[in-house]
């Protein structure tokens, strides 16, 4: 579950900097439900992880899916994606 947290935080990352070039910006509304589900998925592996278990690609996972939620929503507010 961590890993996967880690693989869809990468994944959003990677699809918020494509949706930021120009005339790729709708990628971001593929992106954003994409981020939304990884940050549900590392926040149940924060939750699940055991005391003394390495937390390390759940957090990484938690903090790159956010960052991909808040960049891409940005990106949709400023090119008019959402009005």
């Amino acid at each position: 579950m961590k890993t996967a947290s880690l693989i869809f935080g990468i994944l959003a990352i990677l699809g918020m900097i494509v949706g930021f070039f120009p005339c790729l910006g709708s990628l971001n509304w593929i992106n954003l439900p994409f981020a939304t589900i990884g940050l549900i998925i590392s926040i149940v592996a924060l939750v699940q992880s055991k005391e003394g278990e390495p937390r390390g690609n759940a957090v990484t996972g938690l903090v790159l899916c956010a960052i991909a939620l808040l960049f891409g929503t940005i990106r949709l507010i400023a090119g008019g994606g959402i009005v």
